[in-house]
């Protein structure tokens, strides 16, 4: 396995699914130092701890929300070392309701593109200026097949994903010639939280997305990430989509009944 001895890592949504699943990952590769960012304080502690012991790694659980700007501009002040990354995995996102837009609420569709797209810019913004004046370092975006091809219920989280496939795009362009890399990858139906926080935690409704189907697992999307970043400086992997088998397009799974 290709090791990121010299590597500081920096993963957002990192308490649970493909972040949690990312940064484990990283850990296990041997990454000098793996910047564990989320919300809930509690999980990620527990999470840094188990890490820490089972692969001796230098884990830092780092309580942001990435959509709150001033915090993140704050703690950028405080502790500049920790957007001094030499990869940054923008993961953190969610999607609110299944709700046709004009009977949606705006509160949605707010905090779908405050952490979608708004968190994903201000952690770029302070990382990649830092990596541009370095000469290298990798920035992963977590986009999704949803910005790729829309579905009924899903146009503003679709529109979020379709804003991370412009970005990533536009990104790697301004950064062109500075050595820095810039990935998106986009999965297709992945079994994690994502379907409990669309449906703010009623589990009986989310369970059935993945029912009597093999959907994608949050570490099969993990190796991505690393395959990705392990590639030679040289070589960018500019997009990947990944479906599960059973997935042949985003409303078209195949299920056993």
């Amino acid at each position: 396995m290709v090791t990121f001895r010299k590597a500081r890592v920096l993963v957002t949504g990192a308490s649970a699914g493909i972040g949690a699943a990312t940064a484990e990952s990283f850990c296990r590769a041997g990454a000098k130092e793996v910047i564990a960012v989320a919300r809930r304080e509690e999980r990620l502690q527990e999470l840094a701890a188990r890490w820490a012991e089972a692969h001796g790694a230098d884990v830092t659980p780092v309580v942001l929300d990435v959509a709150d700007r001033a915090s993140v501009e704050a703690l950028a002040k405080r502790h500049p070392r920790l957007f001094d990354a030499d990869i940054l995995v923008n993961n953190a996102g969610l999607a609110r309701g299944t709700d046709p837009i004009q009977a949606a609420a705006a509160e949605d569709w707010e905090e779908m593109v405050r952490t979608n797209v708004l968190g994903l810019l201000y952690m770029t913004r302070l990382v990649a200026e830092r990596m541009a004046g370095r000469g290298d370092g990798h920035i992963v975006n977590l986009g999704s097949v949803a910005g790729r091809w829309t579905y009924p219920g899903g146009g503003v989280y679709c529109a979020t994903k379709s804003a991370v496939a412009a970005l990533t795009e536009g990104l790697r362009m301004d950064l062109h010639g500075t050595g820095v890399r810039v990935t998106n990858i986009e999965p297709g139906l992945v079994d994690t939280e994502f379907s409990e926080v669309r449906f703010r935690g009623d589990r009986t409704r989310a369970a059935k997305v993945y029912a009597d189907t093999r959907p994608l697992r949050a570490e099969d999307v993990a190796d991505a990430i690393v395959w990705s970043c392990s590639r030679p400086a040289h070589v960018n992997v500019q997009e990947m989509v990944l479906f599960p088998t059973d997935q042949a397009g985003v409303t078209m799974v195949h299920r056993t009944r």
